[in-house]
């Protein structure tokens, strides 16, 4: 019998994708000469954001700002771990000005922001384990970025290498189940790096490609729950043996633009 897993209740921030559309393209998911239905995707955030609470989760809101479509995907403007933040300069000079507007929201809610001098992406790369942060790095952050983590921090930052475009931030290929473990798909990663997820978590969830491209891996689990893309069927499949239970949620509209579950949270660590 899988072992009984543990929920611990988060704080997250996320942004109504109000404005949403695909009208330039950083990614390989975006074609701007693709519809958007910017009514579905409003829904279908709505649902997610149900679902957070419904399963004791607190959720605050930043407004969005017209003119910034990628701002639903509030996990890029910041990590934040025991209080401290570490805010975003991106990669992409379209989304550069959310960065104001979410440093603006900390600071009001009493934070201070550090604003990093290298390129970096917030949670999109800089993944917190409980003991330090996994560093995605190829396509978006950059390893000066990992060095100012660490400074800022006080905490290890481990560099992980990725090497499939469509894979372009670490939390399309990685995320963390709870303080032990994590689920990735190997092939996302340099050969050197695969290496130091398989010494750092021999017990890992291991995704295959299908179940990245469903946008598996771009999912929140708080200990017990996961909450994933219902397209990721073979995955929720083997989380389910692992005694974790998976809760579907369809973002499929955001998957568009390239996001997910987790790319729409950014969680707020005390």
């Amino acid at each position: 019998m899988a072992e009984t897993r543990v929920r611990r209740p988060r704080r997250f921030l996320v942004c109504e994708p109000r404005h949403f559309e695909v009208r330039y393209a950083i990614n390989p998911w975006m074609r701007p000469d693709a519809p958007v239905d910017v009514e579905l995707a409003r829904t279908q955030w709505r649902t997610l954001i149900s679902v957070y609470r419904d399963h004791g989760h607190t959720v605050e809101e930043i407004d969005p700002v017209p003119g910034l479509p990628d701002m639903v995907f509030a996990a890029n403007s910041a990590i934040v771990v025991g209080g401290r933040v570490f805010g975003s300069l991106f990669h992409a000079p379209e989304r550069r000005p959310e960065s104001e507007h979410y440093d603006a929201w900390f600071k009001t809610a009493g934070y201070d922001v550090y604003r990093p001098l290298s390129v970096t992406e917030g949670e999109g790369d800089l993944v917190w384990t409980g003991r330090y942060v996994l560093a995605g790095t190829g396509f978006r952050t950059s390893r000066e970025a990992h060095r100012e983590a660490q400074e800022f921090f006080g905490h290890p930052v481990i560099a992980l290498t990725l090497v499939d475009p469509y894979f372009y931030h670490l939390d399309t290929a990685l995320f963390v189940l709870d303080d032990d473990n994590v689920v990735y798909y190997p092939e996302a990663f340099s050969t050197g790096s695969q290496e130091v997820l398989r010494r750092l978590y021999p017990d890992a969830v291991l995704a295959t490609r299908d179940d990245a491209l469903a946008f598996g891996l771009n999912s929140v689990s708080d200990g017990r729950h996961v909450f994933i893309a219902p397209q990721a069927e073979a995955l929720a499949a083997r989380l389910d043996d692992h005694g974790y239970t998976p809760v579907p949620v369809d973002l499929s509209e955001l998957h568009k633009a390239g996001g997910g579950i987790k790319c729409c949270t950014q969680e707020i660590r005390s």
